[in-house]
């Protein structure tokens, strides 16, 4: 072969190579591009970027937890996680009404389960008296359960109506391995207002990983709410910004990232008898607390 020829080859070999590193290029871009199409920012039916804002008053800028009784949106019942008061307030309330139920301690979660009020200390916890008593200055019937949950921090409740269950997440138990999975364990109420455990369950943090595409994902469950529409289970995690969506079994189906602009820290979440999505933040010196309300479209 000429050396004339040689180049020539040579050139046909670049321009070969250049054409498919370029389509390669273009390749990688364009599915790029479609996974992030194909990548959900939010729940069917919702758009976590478009909330409506309800403000919480002084007494709830460190709001933690919230509940509604018997799905209705007119009233709402949260607590902040310092005093043993439940508030009650409307949507939209400059001021809250209170209840005290027990002495100050880091409260989290409220569930309301057939007439009764559930409260959950972060330590496992729990609280029970009568909703009949919500309005009151003082409630004068408490049932104290503790020791029926193992050692670790506790955010999360949900009391199932339907099933008459109760579930509770935790956080971080001293237990299990927070990097494989996130444990959960169902609460029956007893006739004398005492829980008992009867059962658990596992959240597969693996699964989250690899849907967001991430090592080590600091999962830290926040608040629990059932889609009683879907059967679906709703979980937040406020350290990292997420809501991750799992079918009735607690198999994960998918994750959705917050806008740290919106969510300054997601601590509770419900769903109210309309099938609209709410979610609570705390509020800090400089902001209020808030609860915002993520309207059901279909």
């Amino acid at each position: 072969m000429t050396g004339l020829k040689k180049q020539n080859v040579r050139r046909k070999l670049v321009v070969y190579l250049t054409g498919m590193l370029a389509a390669a290029a273009v390749f990688l871009a364009i599915s790029c591009k479609n996974k992030e199409k194909a990548i959900p920012l939010s729940p069917p039916g919702y758009d976590l970027n478009k909330p409506v804002k309800y403000k919480m008053p002084d007494d709830l800028t460190e709001i933690s937890g919230f509940a509604f009784h018997n799905g209705k949106n007119d009233s709402v019942y949260a607590q902040q996680d310092e005093e043993g008061f439940l508030f009650n307030l409307k949507p939209g309330d400059k001021k809250a009404n209170y209840t005290k139920f027990a002495k100050s301690g880091d409260y989290e979660d409220v569930a309301i389960y057939r007439e009764q009020v559930i409260m959950l200390k972060s330590d496992g916890t729990l609280f029970t008296f009568p909703f009949s008593q919500v309005r009151t200055k003082e409630v004068t019937s408490v049932q104290k359960t503790k020791g029926e949950l193992p050692e670790g921090e506790y955010e999360a409740i949900y009391a199932d109506e339907k099933s008459g269950l109760v579930y509770v997440l935790c956080k971080h138990c001293a237990e299990e391995k927070t990097s494989k999975s996130s444990s959960g364990y169902i609460m029956k109420l007893q006739p004398d207002g005492i829980l008992k455990q009867s059962g658990s369950f596992m959240i597969d943090v693996k699964e989250i990983e690899r849907l967001t595409n991430k090592k080590r994902v600091p999962f830290r469950p926040s608040a629990l709410a059932k889609n009683t529409f879907t059967n679906e289970w709703y979980v937040l995690s406020s350290v990292n910004k997420m809501l991750v969506v799992t079918d009735a079994n607690w198999r994960v189906k998918n994750v959705y990232p917050l806008s740290v602009t919106i969510f300054g820290q997601p601590e509770g979440m419900a769903f109210d008898n309309q099938r609209n999505l709410y979610i609570s933040n705390e509020g800090d010196q400089l902001s209020a607390g808030n609860i915002l309300k993520f309207s059901f479209k279909k």
